[in-house]
């Protein structure tokens, strides 16, 4: 029974597609559609709930009159029809319902509406660009993910309950009221008046506050996140004070806003008890005048009396459901201001997958500025052939690390264009791209999952023989069968840590020279890829990556020189420009820009020697570094 309503809802269904809608009532409906025959079927068992629920005061009127107007012998026989009704509609009907409700409520709608809006959400916002992820707290991120799922579920649901029960209790009890005596309404009606007032006054408020409620969690979350994250860096810097103020900044604004919101609350529930209050004493001391003129009967008391208790009780968990209700709403509002946001780098409709052929590269005039007016690249003109390798050499901020972030279509190029083997990367899919280009960057982070899966990243359907070679060429079956994390898994089933932080950043390193080997994609990238390592290591590992750069064409950025040297090619940039191109002497011959980097690393060494000279010395690792 309980599989057959969890099997109502896909949760992992991949619904329309393409941005949700920006605006709240199309956000809604974004999920509510891909949902409704089982919302549909929560309102409609709803309206029975609360029809029965009313019904069962009307049930007590009816008894107490039957009693006080009927012989005792003679009850059975003149009403034993009724109460035969009463009690299928309490033994059958009322549980029926009431268990059809909870089902399609906590094993339809509660986990698989809400793990639907999730996981939709996720998969939209993983593909942001990296621009979407640098501009905020990625705990910030994650958390409005999170809570929007529930949020829009929990609204949903209560509205539906709440909508049935205010319609059904309020129309049922005018009707009842009026049948006993239409004075009784009369209380009832100006009760109604004064609650609208309430909750037209506090609800509105309280719903803004509860948007700002979202937004101030969110900002929290993500401050204590962004600490826990750079906990390394805390202890370093021994500033664990200043991060308790940064934390606390954030804290004492959430205790602010939640101040303002639980005063709000407090005066919503004065109100209400007031107004209710008057009610009971009007309602009671005007059935009692009315009994005393023989105008109702003892039932009819007893009918208003628990209809009037009833709806007391109901008013207070109606005002509770429509102040959850815009709570939630506030909270999906929040969420939309940042699931929402249109996708900057996409695929054409047209794209089709990347054909490596050799893996010739040309960028032919590419500007990109992260949006500023200069700066990053101006106007990039270079043409790789198949199978060669360059080095890109420049100081800090010449733009080296941009031309390879354009090149994986991390950012879209204002002008100009990139192609690999003739085809201009914008019009090819980002994944058949991304898949054909291995990289390996100086700030290495790494899953938190396992050694293995860490490896396997570069290629998942490899198996564990070509994964353990892999692991092998990077020189990192040194230490991993060592490696046992705090559950006791070991070697290549150890966990990582959080961007790797249990390993040093040069077993990093080589876990990710290990996933790129395994890639073995036909072009490759190497951005200070043996920064992190220590000389007899990298000297290793140097011919590990020969080996691979066989047959492929390479990039490779280093700020020690020494490591590019024996490149195909070198290509100077400064400040977004190339500014010298050509092979290690020639360069160093020329006493440019190369000629004076080079000159800095090695004491001022080779710059006037001939050709033969500087390869003889390029051909040796020179440790020094900048």
């Amino acid at each position: 029974m309980f599989a057959f309503f969890e099997r109502l809802i896909d949760p992992y269904a991949k619904g329309p597609g393409g941005q949700p809608p920006d605006r709240l009532i199309p956000f809604y409906w974004h999920y509510l559609r891909q949902v409704w025959p089982s919302f549909a079927a929560v309102m409609v068992v709803g309206f029975f709930v609360a029809l029965i629920e009313v019904a069962l005061f009307r049930y007590i009127g009816a008894i107490v009159d039957y009693l006080s107007n009927t012989p005792p012998a003679e009850v059975m026989v003149r009403h034993g029809l009724e109460f035969l009704w009463m009690a299928l509609v309490i033994l059958i009907g009322r549980p029926f319902f009431q268990v059809l409700h909870d089902l399609l409520i906590h094993q339809t709608i509660a986990p698989g509406m809400t793990n639907l809006i999730r996981w939709q959400n996720h998969r939209y916002v993983l593909r942001q660009s990296i621009a979407f992820f640098n501009n905020d707290f990625a705990g910030r991120v994650a958390n409005k993910i999170i809570q929007t799922g529930p949020s829009l579920r929990e609204s949903t649901t209560q509205a539906a309950d709440a909508i049935w029960f205010v319609l059904i209790y309020t129309v049922s009890a005018l009707v009842l009221f009026v049948e006993a005596d239409v004075r009784l309404a009369i209380p009832l009606v100006i009760w109604i008046g004064a609650y609208l007032l309430v909750l037209w006054t506090f609800i509105p408020r309280v719903a803004r506050k509860s948007e700002e409620m979202s937004e101030a969690r969110s900002l929290l979350t993500g401050r204590v996140v962004d600490s826990y994250t750079n906990v390394h860096t805390v202890k370093l810097f021994a500033h664990a004070e200043r991060e308790d103020d940064f934390a606390r900044e954030a804290l004492e604004d959430h205790t602010a806003v939640f101040y303002a919101q639980q005063r709000l609350i407090t005066g919503m529930t004065m109100s209400l008890t007031i107004i209710n209050s008057l009610l009971i004493a009007i309602t009671g001391a005007l059935s009692v005048w009315l009994f005393t003129e023989g105008a109702v009967t003892t039932g009819a008391i007893a009918l208003v009396g628990g209809l009037v208790v009833r709806i007391i009780n109901m008013s207070g968990w109606i005002m509770w459901e429509l102040t959850g209700i815009f709570e939630n709403i506030g909270t999906v509002q929040d969420g939309i201001t940042t699931i929402s946001k249109p996708q900057t780098v996409v695929d054409r409709k047209e794209a089709k997958p990347l054909a490596v052929t050799g893996g010739g590269i040309e960028f032919d005039r590419v500007a990109f500025h992260y949006g500023k007016a200069k700066g990053a690249l101006d106007g990039i003109s270079l043409t790789i052939e198949p199978g060669e390798k360059i080095g890109l050499v420049g100081p800090s901020g010449a733009g080296k690390s941009t031309l390879v972030n354009v090149l994986l279509r991390l950012y879209d190029i204002e002008s100009g264009a990139i192609r690999i083997d003739g085809q201009n990367i914008a019009g090819v899919t980002q994944n058949s791209l991304r898949a054909a280009i291995g990289v390996v960057t100086q700030d290495t982070s790494l899953l938190h999952r396992s050694i293995r899966d860490n490896i396997k990243y570069g290629r998942p359907e490899a198996s564990d023989e070509e994964m353990a070679a892999a692991a092998r060429m990077a020189h990192a079956d040194g230490f991993i069968p060592d490696l046992v994390d705090n559950r006791g898994r070991v070697g290549f089933d150890a966990h990582v840590g959080e961007r790797g932080v249990k390993l040093s950043g040069g077993q990093r390193q080589r876990i990710a020279i290990a996933r790129v080997l395994l890639k073995n994609a036909p072009i490759l990238v190497l951005d200070e890829a043996t920064s992190a390592l220590d000389s007899d290591v990298e000297a290793a590992i140097q011919e590990s990556l020969g080996a691979l750069m066989e047959g492929k064409t390479v990039i490779a950025i280093a700020h020690r020189l020494s490591t590019i040297a024996r490149m195909d090619r070198l290509v100077v940039m400064d400040r977004g420009r190339i500014v010298e191109m050509g092979s290690h002497a020639d360069l160093v011959a020329k006493g440019g820009l190369y000629a004076g980097l080079w000159s800095r690393q090695t004491g001022g060494f080779l710059v006037d020697e001939s050709e033969a000279e500087a390869r003889k010395v390029a051909d040796f690792s020179v440790p020094a570094e900048a």
